[in-house]
């Protein structure tokens, strides 16, 4: 008779089960926020891309959790780097619009790994020590006049 642990093929179904479950509610409620803050005089957009450490290692796992950040509203996963004080790690960067609280969006991010592969939760991981940065404002983009039209965006 087949178990139900998390290493059978039931226990990694009921895990996706549940994982889709906990991902449509927080895409849901990200919505809601979302739309909030958009009918909102102050929408309280202040974008940051985070420079997030990957705990989770493998392809299958990366994928599903980049897609997930991509999913849900007001976060976008631009793509993995090597992390240069840890050759075995990836870092995933992720931009944030509303990133007025960086650590809760850290956070944020942290319970999504854990749900996502919970063996991870186990491993230290320092909210505070995840390294941020806001989007400056560079002031108008004036490209160059040999730009090509289709380049311009104007």
């Amino acid at each position: 008779m087949a178990g139900k642990g998390p290493g059978t093929v039931l226990g990694r179904i009921g895990h996706a089960v549940g994982y889709a479950g906990w991902l449509v509610k927080e895409i849901f409620a990200a919505g809601v926020g979302a739309t909030v803050a958009a009918f909102s005089p102050d929408a309280g957009m202040k974008p940051i891309i985070i420079f997030y450490p990957l705990r989770i290692r493998s392809d299958w796992e990366r994928f599903w959790f980049s897609t997930s950040i991509t999913a849900t509203p007001g976060t976008l996963s631009i793509g993995f780097r090597h992390d240069p004080d840890h050759a075995e790690r990836k870092i995933l960067l992720v931009q944030a619009v509303f990133g007025a609280d960086p650590i809760e969006q850290i956070e944020g991010l942290r319970q999504m790994e854990e749900h996502l592969a919970p063996w991870v939760a186990s491993l230290p991981f320092d909210a505070t020590a995840v390294p941020w940065r806001a989007y400056r404002d560079l002031g108008p983009d004036t490209p160059p006049e040999d730009l090509p039209s289709a380049e311009r965006l104007d």
